[in-house]
């Protein structure tokens, strides 16, 4: 996805503030999960959600304003039923600098039991056509 720095993105020195790039990976990877079919009436039917264990940044350059950056999102770990999962983003200046990292481990939450769910069969397919990364390991459980 596609992002242009805004004036309410910049902090005190003048560059992107830490948490922006957390709220373009949560867009990018909800954007990506949709494009899969993952959408959220199909969540809510079928009382599921994502949920996020870990979210972790690695900054590399700065970012200022009005720049525009590309957030990529990718699988680079799972467990074969998509039970646990795990996302990479790449924040790129110009579409070849890396800014920063960004990776989340998650799973998927039954909204009504509020316990962790093995998604199913439906939900698996649709995981399987997410973007995987070079790297890219099944988890053993």
């Amino acid at each position: 996805m596609q992002f242009e720095v805004r004036w309410a993105d910049i902090d005190a020195n003048f560059h992107v503030r830490h948490s922006v790039y957390y709220d373009w990976a949560a867009t990018t990877r909800l954007h990506i999960m949709q494009q899969a079919g993952i959408a959220i009436p199909l969540l809510q039917q079928l009382h599921v959600g994502p949920i996020l264990f870990r979210e972790e940044a690695i900054f590399k350059r700065e970012i200022h304003l009005h720049q525009q950056v590309t957030v990529t999102g990718s699988l680079y770990q799972c467990r074969r039923d998509y039970s646990r999962w795990s996302v990479e983003h790449q924040i790129l200046i110009n579409n070849e600098t890396v800014a920063a990292i960004v990776r989340v481990d998650g799973a998927f939450i039954d909204t009504h039991a509020r316990k962790l769910a093995v998604p199913n069969e439906l939900l698996q397919s649709m995981m399987d056509k997410l973007p995987k990364s070079e790297q890219f390991i099944w988890q053993e459980v």
